[in-house]
């Protein structure tokens, strides 16, 4: 997508905050553990932290925590739900943090939005030498045969380039890393999933694949149809037609340090 398009869908997600806060899926904590594996120290920065889905998992580890987020109903949802995190008001490209402050950042189904060409060097900038970046994204395990159309079902705009374990490989190889830092330079990049799962209904599960950026920019006629098939799909599955079940997912880190 282009730089407008990818800043609408970028945007897109402040007018439904407490939805997001509500409906999106924690990651796996092995993949949070993994993803600081052999980080210098434990200063982190969650980079486009959100409602701060990740950073709770952080904070967890105890890891020195601080939050950045550009979008105010985002920030305003994470300071609400973590007050005892350090939330401030900034962006991947405009980071609010001194040199050399942080041992790893790292963006939660994030990076993607990230200009690197401006990001890039802004991160290596607030990394400390051997610190670690690493981006953490969500994905749907469509090994599982009901899972499979039910990413057929939903659609480009619920379920995107990064939502599968394939796409999200070939997607996060290198296209979301830093290409240069000024005078920083990052390592070959590593990928890793871990497997993972959310316990959801099908209503849940519905107002979770709402809350994704390609529906919130459709026109709400259109939306509401791409929700109505979901809806009667996963109506018509024994695997999801009554009560919770687990939706199997995977969380993918990609991985890479300052050198």
């Amino acid at each position: 997508m282009d730089q407008d398009e990818r800043h609408l869908h970028a945007s897109s997600f402040g007018a439904v905050a407490a939805a997001y806060a509500e409906h999106r899926p924690d990651y796996a904590q092995a993949a949070v553990r993994w993803a600081l594996e052999a980080a210098p120290g434990a200063r982190v920065l969650d980079l486009g932290a959100g409602t701060g889905k990740l950073t709770g998992a952080l904070a967890a580890l105890r890891a020195e925590v601080v939050a950045v987020e550009p979008d105010p109903a985002m920030l305003a949802e994470l300071r609400r739900s973590l007050p005892a995190v350090r939330a401030l008001s900034g962006s991947a490209e405009e980071i609010p943090l001194p040199d050399g402050s942080v041992d790893a950042v790292v963006a939660g189904n994030a990076m993607h939005w990230f200009d690197m060409a401006v990001a890039g060097p802004e991160i290596a900038r607030v990394l400390a030498p051997g610190g670690l970046l690493a981006g953490l994204w969500n994905v749907m395990d469509d090994q599982v045969e009901w899972v499979a159309q039910l990413a057929h079902v939903s659609g480009a705009a619920a379920v995107g380039p990064r939502d599968t374990p394939a796409s999200w490989r070939a997607e996060t190889a290198a296209a979301h890393l830093p290409r240069s830092g000024g005078v920083a330079r990052f390592g070959s990049p590593e990928q890793v999933l871990f497997p993972h799962g959310q316990r959801r209904t099908a209503d849940s599960l519905v107002a979770t694949l709402g809350t994704r950026a390609g529906m919130l920019v459709m026109p709400e006629e259109e939306r509401e149809a791409a929700l109505g098939r979901i809806r009667a799909f996963l109506a018509s599955r024994p695997e999801t037609a009554d009560g919770e079940f687990t939706l199997p997912m995977l969380t993918g880190v990609l991985r890479t340090r300052r050198l």
